[in-house]
C-alpha cells in the first residue's frame, strides 16, 4: 500500500511556494507542529501541496494521513484543535514548521505531545557545577 496522496486537480498553493518545496518520493513534506508561545514541540505530521494550501488559508492544520490515505484537519474528530499562528519553511525547504495554539492533546494517545512517552536521552540530573570533568565534551572545548 502506498502512502502517496491521490492525484488531484492542481492545488491552490501559491506556485512560488510549491516550486520551492522539496518533497519525499511520495510527494510529502514533514510538518512539525510547535506551540507558538512556549516552543514546545507537539507532533510531526505530513503535508502535500494541498494540505499546506488548506493550512495557510483556513488557519487550521491540515495533514495527509499516510495510514488512512486522506486529508485530516487536526481537531475535527478529537476536538484538540491546532490554531495556526505562523508557517515557515526550513533553510532547505524540505521541512515545514507550523507554530500553533494547541487546544488539548496533540498526540492521538491523549498525551500533550507525541514526544512525552519515549525519551531516549535527557539532560543529566547531576551536572557537576564545580568544573570536574564529567567525560562529556562541552561546547567550548
Amino acid at each position: 500500500m502506498t502512502s502517496t496522496p491521490p492525484p488531484s486537480s492542481p492545488s491552490g498553493l501559491d506556485p512560488e511556494i510549491a516550486a520551492r518545496l522539496k518533497r519525499s518520493a511520495d510527494g510529502l513534506v514533514p510538518a512539525i507542529a510547535q506551540q507558538y508561545d512556549t516552543g514546545e514541540v507537539l507532533m510531526l505530521g505530513w503535508m502535500d501541496d494541498e494540505a499546506l494550501h488548506r493550512t495557510l488559508t483556513t488557519g487550521r492544520c491540515t495533514y495527509w494521513s499516510r495510514s488512512r490515505r486522506e486529508y485530516w484537519v487536526k481537531g475535527d474528530t478529537s476536538g484538540h484543535f491546532q490554531w495556526v499562528k505562523s508557517v515557515a519553511l526550513d533553510c532547505d525547504a524540505d521541512t515545514i514548521l507550523v507554530q500553533v495554539d494547541q487546544v488539548g492533546a496533540a498526540c492521538h494517545t491523549g498525551a500533550r505531545t507525541c514526544f512525552d512517552e519515549d525519551v531516549l536521552l535527557k539532560e543529566a540530573a547531576s551536572v557537576d557545577t564545580q568544573g570536574a570533568d564529567s567525560g562529556v565534551p562541552s561546547l567550548d572545548q
